[in-house]
Order: C-alpha cells, then structure tokens, then sequence
C-alpha cells in the first residue's frame, strides 16, 4: 500500500507539471508570438541586444545549427558539433515585426565576417539567421540583399541563411548573463572589439537596417504596456521591486549615481525620455538627482504617504513606472531635486542617440 502511494503521488506531481508546461506552451501560442533564431557570435552580446527592445517577450541564449544532441557549452566552444551559439528570441508581430528584429541583429554584428565574431574564432561563431517558415526565409534573404546593396560594408555579407533546427537552451549561467555580470560583460564587449566596431558602423546611419522609434511623445498612443507576466521575465528583480512595487534601490549601489558621461536616461520599461546628463547634479544622496524633466509632459507627480511622511512620487506618463521622488532642496535654476531610481531607467549615451532612435536630442549635446 506504501509503494502504491508513493507511485500515486509521483504520478500526480508528473501529470501536473505536463499539465503546466503544456498550459505555459499553448498560452504563449495564443497570445500569437513569434520566434526568431539568430546567432551573432558570443551570445551574452546577441541576447543583451533583444532583452532591451519593446515588443520582445523573450531572447534566451542556446546552440542549434548542428546534429549533436543536447551539447554543452564545453563541446559546442571547442567546435566538432557543428552548432552555433545562438539566439532564440520570442516576440509579439504586433509591436515588432520580423524585419526590425534582424534590422537589429544587423547592427551588432560584423556581417561580413566568415570565421566568426570579432575576438571569437570558429564556425561556432560565425553569424547566421534560422528560418522558421517560408516567409522569414524570404525576409531574410530580402534583408541581406538590401543590407549589401546599401554600400556600408564593402566585403561580401557572409552572413548564413538556413532552415531552423532544433534550438537547445545554454545553461543557466549563461542566461542574462550581461545582468548577472554587467562588470565582467562590458568588459567583454568592448575588449572582444565588438562595441567599438558597431559604434563606428552605425554612428551616422539611421536609413540602413533602420530601428523602430522607441522615443514615446507625449501626444503617442502606440505605446500599451505588457503584462505583468512580461515585465517579471524582461526586467530583472530590482527593476520590477523598483518599477511595478514602488520600491527604492539602495543609494550609492546603483548604475547611474556617479554616472557623468553626457546622454539622456529613458523609461527602462517604454523607453520614453525622461532626464538629461545637462540637468543631472552631485546631490550626495547616492541616488542621480536632476535639476528637471527632459520632457515635462512625461512625467506624473503624485502624493505619497507612505512611511509615516508626506512626498511627491515621480512616475512615468505612459508606462506608469515608479521613478522616484522630487524634492524642494535641489540647486539652481529650478531650487529641486529629482531623486531617481537607476532601476528605473536607462542610460543612452549622446554617441547612441541616432542608433537608438533619439536622434531629435542630438543638438543638446552639440
């Protein structure tokens, strides 16, 4: 009777976890996502690229291309498996189509490369695009063509078309790595050659391979915020605690508290623009502090009771992130003090505004 228990009990455990794999597959399959398969080399660098762009659901790093079965990271580094290191992003057609996604993966890439991926060497590395259906493999074969024919790249787009096989998840050390290790991460992107290269590329070139406008104007409509389930898969805990539960980073332990590099800081969530490094001020808080909104029509200023004290809560317009709190003790010319989160932004430096689709902020720092 024990051992019929105890085989009844697994039994149930084993049915409900199918159950719930089966439920997780077929709700995403009704909200209607897609899936794109992409390898550009290492993939900590492919996967940061899509983790940040509206309309992605989810980019998670993995091998495919190959025969061998469930490879390792150790095998597929050390070549022999005919895997690629890849990319298999999830996203939502309405908000981003497939053309921009590889628009995307143009621009962090060196396309004409065919032994790799900058400091990365082996067919391991070497870019590629996986086709799901006919219809990506037309777009991608139109989307290279047009990238060739635009003349930014001299040598030949060696890039590879081919038909998606099947897509192994890397191990979990190597998800969200650029999160888990920022430090480490852009150590790496810049000493691979990867982020000078793309910057260089790119720098003045907004009609190739171009980018949705992510700036949100206050006057927009587009803009809907993702669900619950979508935010606690793209933004990290802190970013959630901070945006969604109105929490507080810690002061001095965050991204952009002694960040003096001139740019703008967007909505982590919409990307709509909120403050400029020209109104950002030493304010001995450990918070970044400004002077001023960028776009006063983007802000939401509300009353907050909350720990026994009256504040003025800052949020985001259009996605109703908690941002922070503004003070009456702040310098010249305005006498306040915008207390942020760095959890609740991001930082696009005055080099990255036409890449990243702020070009109209360009002359503030001209």
């Amino acid at each position: 009777m024990r051992k019929l228990f105890i085989f009844l009990n697994l039994f149930v455990i084993f049915f409900l976890s199918l159950v719930a794999e089966t439920y997780a597959q077929k709700g995403e399959e009704s909200m209607n996502y897609e899936k794109a398969i992409i390898a550009g080399g290492c993939f900590w660098c492919t996967e940061s690229v899509f983790d940040k762009i509206p309309g992605v659901i989810s980019a998670k790093s993995g091998y495919t291309g190959g025969t061998d079965a469930n490879p390792t990271y150790h095998e597929v580094s050390a070549g022999g498996t005919g895997h690629f290191e890849a990319v298999e992003v999830t996203f939502d057609p309405k908000v981003i189509s497939y053309e921009a996604i590889l628009n995307y993966f143009w621009r962090d890439i060196d396309p004409t490369d065919d032994g790799g991926q900058f400091a990365d060497r082996g067919t391991q590395y070497q870019s590629a695009i996986f086709y799901l259906n006919d219809e990506q493999k037309r777009i991608a074969e139109d989307s290279k063509e047009k990238l060739q024919k635009s003349g930014i790249f001299t040598k030949t787009i060696a890039t590879k078309i081919l038909p998606a096989k099947k897509f192994y998840p890397a191990e979990d050390y190597h998800q969200d790595y650029w999160k888990k290790q920022p430090k480490h991460y852009k150590q790496y992107r810049i000493g691979s050659g990867r982020e000078g290269f793309v910057t260089e590329t790119w720098k003045n070139q907004p009609n190739i391979c171009p980018l949705p406008n992510k700036t949100v104007n206050p006057e927009s409509k587009n803009f809907k915020k993702p669900d619950d389930q979508v935010l606690r898969n793209t933004l990290t805990p802190l970013q959630y605690q901070v945006t969604q539960e109105n929490g507080t980073e810690p002061p001095f332990q965050n991204e952009y508290w002694e960040n003096h590099k001139e740019g703008i800081y967007v909505d982590i969530v919409s990307g709509e623009p909120l403050f400029s490094s020209n109104d950002k001020f030493e304010s001995g808080t450990g918070w970044p502090s400004f002077t001023q909104p960028l776009i006063a029509e983007n802000i939401v200023e509300k009353k907050d009771k909350s720990l026994f004290m009256v504040r003025t809560e800052v949020r985001s317009k259009h996605a109703d992130s908690h941002l922070g709190h503004v003070f009456n003790d702040g310098p010249k010319p305005t006498g306040l003090r915008y207390c942020m989160n760095s959890a609740a932004m991001r930082f696009i430096s005055k080099e990255d505004l036409e890449k990243e689709g702020y070009t109209e902020f360009k002359n503030l720092f001209e």
